[in-house]
């Protein structure tokens, strides 16, 4: 069990690794890494592979909220129907149950903020069980997927003089 979790800690920091490169970096025998890879695709353990782009260094704008949802449970099926339709849309990237003052932390993407918002009016807030919602558009991303963005380097404010 701990090669594995070595195994699949490698492939989460870099999915572009081979599996040479896990067994040297793991000291787990490559003909056991190729079978822990194997069987975690197989057995879904391993969901996705996946490229984080930074599309604002190729001048490709894309629009992200975080929108807060409060909703009524449904009787019998709970919150996974509700996340259902809701993970059913192409705008929601990302759909968490979460505790606290809401019940869903909903991650959006579109072109434009009206995009969002769109999907948000005429999608989302219209649902028999939602009750509310609160959008959080992302201003800049710093870092993603355990992946720091850009460097900030020396700060780029001037200082105040009193």
């Amino acid at each position: 069990m701990e090669s594995t979790i070595k195994i699949l800690e490698a492939l989460e920091k870099d999915a572009r690794l081979t599996p040479e490169q896990i067994a040297d970096q793991t000291g787990v025998k490559l003909s056991e890494v190729k079978k822990v890879i194997k069987k975690a695709e197989k057995d879904g353990t391993i969901v996705k592979y996946k490229t984080v782009i930074n599309w604002s260094k190729l001048g490709e704008e894309q629009v992200w909220a975080i929108v807060e949802v409060k909703v009524s449970p449904q009787r019998n099926v709970g919150f996974g129907a509700i996340a259902e339709r809701i993970y059913n849309y192409s705008q929601a990237r990302a759909v968490y149950l979460a505790s606290g003052t809401f019940d869903f932390a909903i991650l959006v993407a579109g072109k434009t903020m009206q995009e969002v918002a769109i999907f948000v009016s005429d999608k989302l807030a219209p649902m028999d069980t939602v009750q509310g919602t609160v959008t959080h558009f992302i201003l800049k991303k710093y870092k993603e997927d355990g992946v720091i963005l850009e460097e900030e380097g020396e700060p780029k404010r001037l200082g105040v003089i009193a």
